[in-house]
């Protein structure tokens, strides 16, 4: 019997070669020799403590939230109370969502910058320790451009900072990747394709492009700007339009973001976060599973 043999795209290698120089964490996709099918990691953004229920709905790893795990307000010993829980769940925590507190401010006339960058260097030295390789800057509460405040200079603002904590994210083997959210949720980053001209101008791979196929449907953005963005998609969420239900609850079909997904060779995580109810998440996993096999 021949040995299975994994065959890689001339953009995966790309991406393989480009992480690996950069020093970040490779994907878990690339260790495991002769892996063939679907690479994507199913990940749910929950409560470390769902862990096992995740498990058996059928997902690989939990996405928490940056407050919860990393608590970069409390001193280490707290923080190694929590490395103990993580290390000892069912499943891994990949990713965590809520990089900036609301009252951290990161965009108009105050932005306290010793305070952001202390708050990311505890922050990545800690993701690092617990082998979360991406941090989801969302952060609505922090990033909304305040009334009157010139546009322009918040988005100098962020690119700023961006740029500043990418070298310290590569350092810790982290990748902050930058999310966007839809109008009624944040005035700022509403569209994939403004994340990657962010991502663009930053040009560091500290920093990268988040995909939440929820807030691109309610933008009404197609999957072209997952195309555009390409090799810098390194994380995504995912939750139906109407209500941010799981998949499998109304039905949406997620073929077209899935196909783009699978054009550009993305090998990563795609996690829910929305609602959802313990029972739905067997369904919800099957539901990812054959739209991306189809897709």
């Amino acid at each position: 019997m021949k040995p299975t043999q994994t065959m890689i795209t001339r953009r995966q290698f790309l991406t393989i070669t480009t992480t690996a120089a950069a020093g970040l964490a490779l994907p878990q996709w690339l260790t495991a020799a002769g892996q063939t099918g679907c690479c994507i990691e199913w990940g749910v953004c929950t409560s470390l403590k769902k862990a096992a229920v995740l498990k058996a709905a059928g997902f690989q790893f939990v996405e928490e939230n940056v407050s919860s795990v990393l608590v970069p307000k409390a001193g280490d010993e707290d923080f190694e109370k929590k490395l103990a829980e993580i290390k000892a769940a069912s499943l891994p925590i990949r990713s965590c969502t809520g990089f900036l507190p609301g009252d951290l401010k990161v965009v108009g006339p105050e932005v306290p910058m010793d305070a952001l960058m202390k708050h990311a260097e505890i922050v990545f030295r800690r993701a690092e320790k617990a082998g979360i390789g991406r941090i989801v800057f969302g952060s609505g509460g922090s990033r909304k451009v305040p009334e009157g405040f010139d546009c322009a200079k918040a988005k100098t603002q962020f690119t700023d900072y961006c740029r500043r904590i990418a070298p310290l994210a590569q350092a810790h083997k982290v990748i902050v990747v930058i999310e966007s959210l839809n109008k009624a949720e944040c005035n700022f980053i509403n569209r994939v394709d403004e994340a990657l001209a962010i991502a663009d101008a930053v040009n560091h791979p500290g920093v990268q492009v988040h995909v939440d196929i929820y807030h691109m449907m309610r933008e009404d953005e197609g999957p072209e700007s997952i195309l555009k963005a390409g090799a810098k998609v390194q994380h995504c969420h995912i939750a139906e339009k109407a209500k941010r239900t799981a998949p499998g609850v109304d039905g949406d079909d997620f073929r077209a973001y899935f196909k783009a997904l699978k054009t550009i060779g993305y090998r990563g995580g795609l996690s829910i976060e929305g609602k959802w109810k313990d029972d739905q998440l067997s369904k919800a996993c099957s539901v990812l599973n054959e739209q991306f096999k189809s897709a």
